[in-house]
């Protein structure tokens, strides 16, 4: 038997959050799909289609849904310009465009929401030990390094709470090894050490990125890379370059 024509009638997101709001984290990354979202946003209404799994052609469809919401969406900055652009217009002309911080400043308050967001985290994972006095501190001075370094504030912590939380996991980890009852200051700067990107690994390893591909390889693996390979040098190859660039 197949299923009723209202069992195949299943609202979506947008006919959920009707009335009140619809959160669409990585927008860009809908693709095509975005255009949906911007009939909704103009009509306040759309449709709900239906099908049988168990019928080739039974489908049912219910029109002029309401789906009245207030969209709040995110996105990396380099993903912009994947926005359709009518969708960016619409919100434009309807709302804003918002570019949010990557640090705070270096205040009494914020140093405790930083040891809370710590707290969350460790109670979250469920699997590393509470955090030392001496860790938390290290963890906030790292904090005021990042934002300084990344986004070149002083006298602030960064707002990066996905990698800073990471560190504070890695330095969990190296804890819960050693069977430590706590996370403590060196397990911090050990988590620091370790958790540098690859690219900055490789360049302290090798000296260049260039060493590092040339290091990793094989000999038959070095000459088979013909122009890739000698491109991504930074020295010219034995006997010099060939008439179309190839080595």
């Amino acid at each position: 038997m197949g299923s009723l024509p209202y069992d195949r009638v299943i609202p979506g997101s947008i006919h959920e959050a009707h009335e009140g709001v619809l959160f669409i984290d990585e927008l860009p990354h809908l693709g095509p799909l975005q255009r949906f979202i911007l009939t909704a946003m103009q009509e306040r209404r759309f449709p709900i289609s239906g099908r049988n799994p168990q019928s080739g052609g039974a489908s049912v469809r219910v029109d002029a849904v309401p789906c009245d919401f207030i969209l709040v969406a995110a996105c990396n900055i380099q993903d912009v310009n994947r926005i359709l652009a009518p969708l960016r217009s619409r919100i434009a002309g309807g709302g804003y465009e918002t570019l949010l911080e990557t640090a705070m400043p270096d205040t009494e308050g914020n140093r405790r929401k930083l040891v809370q967001f710590c707290a969350q985290e460790i109670a979250v994972d469920g699997r590393i030990p509470p955090a030392s006095r001496g860790a938390l501190e290290e963890f906030i001075l790292e904090a005021r390094r990042r934002a300084e370094r990344t986004d070149g504030q002083r006298n602030a912590l960064t707002l990066r709470l996905r990698e800073m939380g990471g560190l504070l996991r890695a330095a969990g980890d190296l804890a819960t090894v050693e069977h430590a009852e706590m996370i403590e200051a060196a397990h911090l700067r050990e988590a620091i050490r370790r958790g540098r990107p690859i690219e900055e690994q490789i360049r302290s390893r090798y000296g260049s990125l260039a060493g590092g591909i040339r290091s990793d390889s094989t000999e038959s693996q070095r000459e088979g890379m013909g122009y890739y390979y000698w491109n991504h040098q930074e020295e010219t190859p034995p006997g010099g370059p060939g008439p179309s660039g190839y080595g």
